[in-house]
């Protein structure tokens, strides 16, 4: 862990007065701050921007997982989204599923994801296979 100088510190904290985001506004102030650090670029933070940096981005988290609650989005859904993400037709599942109608009975909610394909498909996609579980 690097040291962190507290009076360096202490002065970014007293420029920008980070609290509990209550209102879309203070959310608002805050996401510009980030979005002027990120253009400084982390490879030149200090570790005490570094440290508020995080703070603020763990402040936005929590009021926006509040205040815009994601809805639960089924296996099946983000296997959807993916394929119209990566343009990609159902025939180009095949390799992964053994053949095209199991994607489509997939697809159609007819059948479940198995955890074998599960891994098959955060390989073809390059993600945690977690998205499909």
């Amino acid at each position: 862990m690097i040291a962190i100088d507290d009076k360096r510190y202490g002065k970014l904290l007293l420029n920008v007065l980070p609290r509990k985001i209550e209102t879309e506004e203070q959310n608002e102030h805050y996401l510009e701050i980030v979005e002027k650090m990120i253009d400084k670029g982390a490879e030149n933070f200090s570790p005490e921007e570094d440290v508020l940096f995080d703070l603020l981005v763990t402040l936005i988290e929590d009021f926006e997982e509040k205040a815009y609650p994601m809805a639960e989005i089924s296996p099946c859904e983000r296997l959807k989204y993916l394929l119209e993400e990566k343009d990609l037709k159902q025939k180009d599942l095949a390799s992964v599923f053994g053949s095209e109608g199991v994607v489509s009975e997939i697809l159609n909610g007819k059948r479940r994801i198995t955890l074998k394909t599960a891994r098959k498909l955060a390989e073809f996609f390059n993600v945690p296979a977690e998205l499909f579980i």
